[in-house]
């Protein structure tokens, strides 16, 4: 045993094996719940001696493919080597995975792309059948059995709640100073016997701190010192500060005008770059006591929490740079008592976002001129990631913001147009829409009113007179007046990029 100390209780760690002795305990078929959201906390061994399993299957001829069921994305010794080995048939919730995203496109791969909220309690309706293997990072074991989350939670609660067999990763490379910035709630309940959740500021602690197991459903105990995965995020470019001056502009003037306060309400915020610009933008704002309340804290919320502009900040799991999460690591002491992490039934449910005043600041592939929002597929077809928690938060956010740069390819493409290709948020959903060309609030106006601002504020130059020129012919087609369009050219443009390569 590499780390025993890690492994205090006496029957857990008398089930401590190899990776690929646990692997050969996952079968064909198998429902998999993976712990993991966004490259934290994900197992790092197990799956890949799975896919080596899967392959040597394939190669002699056999059938093996696995439903993989995860909080978010992952990594590529998940999602990747899982992709490669061409052994899934259905993956859910969300995904980021080139290899997994290739198998989707080509048809190869089954994905079910739903709001965040949704997976866990779908999970307890039953409504996607059993749930037969769990496999969930831990960062240690207590000598009575309960469990230390590693630096994601996401779904791992229901995972270990529901799964019939359980395998545990217990990974020493993650700090045992992450004990006790947890808050696992267990007072959900099924309807019709759900009560309100107690929490009405994002620092409060309705729950405890470790996971729960029965130890019987346990099979096997792997230990691992690996990391997580920790991508450096490319800085701010001039797109994606203009983008964040827009927004703080925005809110600086909504608190002018008394409809927020003065530290602002709750920030939700997006994975990204432009999402880091924001909160960079945030730092050299003059807002004080800032608070959140999101999916990932990344590495602009923790130079926040740093600096003290932000008071404390919940999430479900850490997106963390190197540099940053090297940051984290030597100052846990004081960032543990700012920093909670909860399950993402928690950190994504729509009562929380409506009670708390969310605002929610969210990226995106393409609006169109009346405030459809397309979050997921490009050209229409081929899925890019998934929609995420962005659905989550944007309906039942007190501000609902969308942001993208107003071009793509190389201004190639306008990422205004006639028509989303594809809508995950509809105009019901979305208030706000920011491009490094301005900002355009549709709060109050009618469709009409609404296209008028987006193209004025938020296209391209290159692309605004065309947008105003489909506007002005769809109101005299004699077609509706209410949100006009001309169907035979409302997807011309996605067309046009198609066969040309150029929207233009």
């Amino acid at each position: 045993m590499s780390d025993a100390s890690r492994i205090l209780n006496p029957t857990l760690r008398s089930k401590i094996m190899s990776a690929d002795e646990a692997a050969a305990l996952i079968g064909h078929g198998d429902n998999v719940g993976m712990s993991g959201f966004t490259g934290a906390g994900y197992p790092k061994v197990v799956p890949a001696a799975l896919a080596r399993r899967i392959d040597a299957a394939h190669a002699a001829g056999q059938e093996f493919r696995v439903g993989v069921w995860t909080g978010a994305s992952t990594a590529p010794e998940l999602d990747g080597a899982l992709a490669r080995a061409n052994g899934v048939e259905l993956r859910m919730p969300y995904q980021s995975d080139p290899a997994c995203r290739a198998r989707i496109n080509a048809g190869e791969m089954e994905y079910l792309d739903i709001h965040l909220s949704h997976v866990a309690q779908f999970v307890w309706f039953g409504f996607f059948g059993p749930l037969n293997v769990a496999v969930v990072e831990v960062s240690g074991i207590l000598e009575d059995g309960r469990l230390i989350p590693s630096s994601s939670i996401g779904n791992n609660k229901t995972w270990l709640d529901q799964a019939d067999k359980i395998i545990l990763e217990v990974n020493s490379w993650q700090s045992p100073k992450l004990e006790g910035m947890h808050d696992i709630y267990y007072g959900t309940q099924l309807p019709p016997h759900r009560q309100p959740i107690p929490l009405v500021h994002p620092n409060d602690r309705i729950g405890e701190a470790y996971l729960r197991v029965d130890p019987a459903k346990v099979v096997a105990v792997v230990e691992t010192h690996h990391p997580d995965r920790n991508s450096a995020f490319t800085p701010p470019d001039d797109a994606s500060r203009q983008i964040a001056g827009h927004i703080i502009e925005f809110l600086q003037s909504e608190v002018k005008r008394g409809r927020l306060p003065a530290n602002l309400l709750p920030l939700q915020s997006g994975v990204g770059n432009i999402a880091n610009a924001v909160m960079a933008g945030l730092l050299d704002s003059p807002f004080e006591n800032l608070t959140a309340y999101t999916e990932v804290l990344q590495d602009g919320m923790l130079e926040l929490l740093k600096s003290g502009k932000m008071t404390t900040a919940s999430a479900t799991a850490f997106s963390l740079s190197p540099a940053a999460l090297d940051e984290l690591t030597a100052n846990l002491d004081q960032f543990r008592e700012r920093i909670v992490l909860r399950p993402q039934e928690i950190s994504n449910h729509p009562e929380l976002v409506r009670r708390l005043g969310i605002i929610a600041m969210n990226g995106m592939i393409e609006a169109d001129i009346y405030g459809n929002v397309n979050s997921t597929h490009v050209m229409g077809t081929s899925i890019m990631n998934g929609i995420g928690g962005s659905g989550d938060f944007a309906r039942n956010a007190y501000l609902s913001i969308f942001m993208t740069p107003s071009t793509a390819k190389d201004g190639k493409i306008s990422c205004i147009v006639p028509m989303a290709s594809h809508v995950d948020h509809t105009e019901h959903d979305v208030q706000v829409i920011v491009t490094e060309q301005g900002l355009a609030d549709l709060r109050g106006l009618s469709p009409r009113q609404r296209a008028q601002v987006v193209i004025d504020h938020c296209a391209h130059p290159d692309f605004r007179p065309a947008l105003h020129d489909y506007f002005n012919r769809a109101l005299e087609s004699g077609g509706g007046r209410h949100t006009p369009h001309l169907l035979q050219e409302a997807l011309s443009w996605h067309l046009r990029y198609q066969q040309t390569g150029s929207m233009r």
